[in-house]
């Protein structure tokens, strides 16, 4: 008799540990975020045809459990959570996109038009070719190319905090580097896998 005392006991651990909490990375939300947040940097006018994304690992999809959840039975509830939104909208995240939107407009995107500059596949900008950047202009643009690559650091950073999931940080800078791309002017400069390609 004395060993069927422990059942309740084990039973309950038994129904603790068919909890799961299920949080996925939500590529989609993530997508979006970037693109609004990339276009308000370039501004000017969007591109006609966008460069395909890369997947994304996970695929972007909810990881569900298919396990039995006991507390369904006593209507506890799932502990599942839910996909949440990539919200971009906090005092910090506007604060990097209205420098790096002044900094592009003001400084850098002449040289992307030049050729001098082109987005790196890691969501950072990158010196091409310093000979088409004019002798005077040279130590400002890389002033700005340094500036606006930490600013870059920063904002993947500050979006995965401000998001509740520090871990995503560097998933959301794989989706900002693929929106950079996305997000390129004609004749703009991209790297990928690499080597260089013009749009």
């Amino acid at each position: 008799m004395a060993r069927w005392m422990g059942l309740p006991a084990v039973a309950a651990l038994a129904l603790t540990a068919c909890v799961t909490i299920n949080v996925y990375f939500p590529a989609a939300e993530a997508k979006e975020a970037a693109r609004e947040f990339v276009e308000n940097v370039i501004g000017d006018q969007a591109p006609a045809t966008e460069t395909p994304p890369a997947s994304v690992p996970g695929g972007g999809m909810a990881q569900t459990s298919t396990r039995f959840d006991p507390w369904m039975l006593i209507g506890i509830g799932s502990a599942q959570a839910q996909a949440p939104d990539i919200s971009i909208r906090t005092r910090a995240i506007q604060a990097i996109q209205s420098r790096m939107e002044q900094r592009f407009n003001g400084t850098l995107r002449p040289h992307f038009d030049s050729g001098a500059l082109g987005f790196g596949g890691n969501g950072m900008i990158v010196v091409r070719d310093a000979s088409q950047l004019p002798i005077k202009d040279r130590v400002a643009v890389n002033s700005a190319v340094a500036d606006d690559n930490r600013d870059r650091q920063a904002v993947y950073r500050e979006i995965a905090v401000a998001n509740g999931h520090p871990e995503w940080e560097s998933q959301i800078r794989d989706v900002f580097a693929r929106q950079w791309i996305a997000s390129a002017r004609p004749g703009w400069w991209y790297q990928q896998g690499g080597s260089w390609t013009q749009k």
